[in-house]
């Protein structure tokens, strides 16, 4: 079995990534990427790793969703009693990992971790489908419950609570930003020599490099 999967491999071909072709602002950058894989009609385009980091530095990640960007960020949302926002309490230190095989690219983040506004907290809330929100207030996410029908029966409690009324955020669920130190833009190519472009932000500015694959 181990050597089955050993042989596993995959001679990436698809396109270039060199210096000169690169913006100054890897958000700039990022939106290129971005489009071309909106436009590729890619499953779960804005799945994304997100690891953090107990105090101790003991690494967890998981799977989250992007809900937006602009330059100073990557947007997402959760619950802030979760065992991720626990550890983004602790230590704000965190990275994001897109992977696009379609395109054969990665896009690397490094980054600080603070929450968005309540404002936009609410704004987003509010464009949720109906269940989406009484799920926000049904589970305390990372918890340990008694079952799955547990669960349901919280789901119908709230859901019978918010019936004919406006479904309020709940005030322990909400938004973050990663605003970025590092990114770095992965384009596979033949032979395992893949283009790796760094920007690490200096103060108000950023230096673009070339990494070795």
């Amino acid at each position: 079995m181990s050597n089955d999967i050993a042989a596993i491999r995959r001679d990436y071909k698809l396109q270039s990534l060199l210096e000169a072709d690169v913006k100054p602002h890897p958000i700039d950058q990022f939106g290129i990427w971005w489009n071309e894989a909106i436009n590729c009609n890619i499953d779960e385009v804005n799945a994304m790793t997100l690891a953090t980091c107990t105090r101790q530095g003991a690494p967890s990640a998981r799977i989250v969703l992007l809900k937006g960007y602009n330059p100073d960020g990557f947007i997402f949302f959760t619950n802030y009693q979760s065992h991720k926002a626990t550890e983004m309490q602790d230590n704000p230190n965190v990275a994001l990992v897109f992977f696009w095989k379609e395109l054969e690219r990665q896009v690397r983040i490094e980054g600080l971790v603070n929450k968005i506004s309540e404002l936009d907290s609410d704004s987003y809330f509010n464009s949720r489908p109906d269940k989406s929100k009484i799920g926000a207030w049904a589970s305390p996410q990372s918890q340990t419950i008694e079952n799955r029908e547990w669960l349901e029966n919280k789901f119908l409690e709230y859901a019978d609570q918010f019936k004919d009324k406006e479904i309020q955020r709940p005030g322990h669920w909400g938004g973050y930003i990663v605003q970025p130190t590092l990114v770095e833009f992965w384009q596979g190519r033949r032979s395992r020599l893949h283009d790796r472009i760094q920007y690490t932000r200096l103060q108000d500015t950023w230096q673009i490099e070339r990494l070795a694959p």
